[in-house]
């Protein structure tokens, strides 16, 4: 059980520190310095780096409205460490209100939709407050999302146009999950990794990496479900999927291919209807461009391979898992069958949503000859 210390509220003279808080805002501090530094040396334009006294109150006020109820819901909220001026068409209270757990459940349904944040800053009377809403905000700016109760995420932008932002850490009860960055090219580095990571990556078939992260966010509908990326122009793979395809689709669904530069309020319903194909029993079928060739695939050992004996497991945390084990000790079904498609064809991904709200992306490591899994449910809060 998380311990916890008493600091002083105006609400009720006493409020609880969450220590979860206090133990990652200095790494927190470091991360958003150095990204300052990196920003700062390309000439971009940066907001205010929180020190890690200010990190920590805002984690502390999230989390402990999450564990609150308005109206019998629980709040998702969305703070961000910014100052009006430094926002796009803020919307701006009167009067600003107090960083407190009873005051952002009441206003978190103002910014339930994605991209809308809550704007805190240092008032010069009551400390930290709350100045109203935005949704533009600056590319180095820490953002601090309730997602469920007790569950809080520590997000940055990516820096990249589409201002698509990148988990930095997530907090969970009283365990802590700082996000390990990793250089994009590298020899044991899978792409689809480095896409939920963040990174550019070099292979490719990966032209609208938003595409897959909003898919693999879409995947987890709470059925389970499996989405198999595959190159188009060859037919390799279908020696590892008995045939025929289920709910094959003819002709293919193209609707992704015109993406990559859509407005995400066009794309999201398309994403969304791809990602629900996924709860039915079987794999989707995604070409490299993500057309989409049928649903309800049955995975079978390709004729003449040797079954799969190990496979690397890993989750991009700090000190998170790097294991060496057989691939029963994966899962089910779903995660035998994918670690047994990479063995067979290993210029294909998969990508695999279980019903408890992991999610795995399995590659084939060049560099190890061997499946690479990569537990990553952290990336996709």
């Amino acid at each position: 059980m998380t311990q916890m210390s008493r600091l002083p509220s105006p609400a009720d003279g006493r409020r609880e520190a969450y220590a979860a808080a206090r133990a990652v805002s200095p790494k927190l501090h470091a991360y958003f310095t150095a990204k300052a530094a990196k920003l700062t040396s390309l000439g971009e334009e940066i907001g205010a780096v929180p020190d890690a006294e200010t990190i920590e109150a805002i984690i502390n006020a999230a989390f402990w409205a999450s564990l609150r109820r308005e109206e019998g819901y629980a709040p998702k909220i969305s703070l961000a460490f910014v100052a009006a001026q430094q926002t796009e068409h803020p919307l701006i209270f009167e009067r600003a209100l107090p960083m407190e757990p009873a005051v952002l459940t009441r206003v978190a349904p103002a910014v339930e939709r994605a991209g809308m944040h809550l704007g805190v800053w240092h008032d010069s009377e009551e400390g930290l407050s709350v100045w109203g809403a935005a949704r533009g905000i600056p590319k180095l700016c820490l953002v601090v999302e309730a997602a469920a109760p007790g569950l809080i995420v520590v997000k940055s932008q990516s820096g990249e146009a589409s201002g698509k932002f990148v988990n930095v850490a997530v907090l969970e009860g009283d365990q802590v999950k700082v996000v390990k960055r990793q250089s994009s090219g590298g020899a044991a580095t899978p792409s689809l990794l480095n896409t939920l990571l963040g990174f550019d990556s070099s292979v490719s078939w990966v032209r609208a990496p938003s595409i897959f992260v909003q898919l693999a966010v879409a995947m987890r509908h709470g059925h389970g479900g499996s989405l198999l990326v595959v190159p188009s122009g060859t037919g390799a793979w279908r020696d590892s999927i008995v045939p025929p395809i289920r709910y094959a689709l003819s002709p293919h669904f193209a609707g992704l291919t015109e993406l990559s530069d859509a407005e995400p309020e066009r794309a999201r319903p398309l994403i969304d209807g791809v990602g629900s194909l996924t709860a039915v029993d079987g794999a989707v079928v995604l070409t490299d461009r993500y057309e989409v060739l049928g649903f309800g695939a049955k995975i079978m050992r390709r004729k003449g391979h040797a079954q799969v004996e190990q496979v690397r497991v890993m989750e991009p945390v700090e000190g998170g898992m790097d294991l060496i084990v057989h691939p029963e000790q994966l899962g089910g079904t779903r995660h035998l069958s994918a670690a047994q498609f990479i063995h067979d064809q290993r210029d294909t991904a998969a990508l695999v949503a279980s019903q408890d709200g992991r999610f795995t992306i399995f590659e084939w490591s060049a560099h190890e000859q061997m499946v690479h899994a990569h537990r990553v449910e952290s990336l996709l809060l």
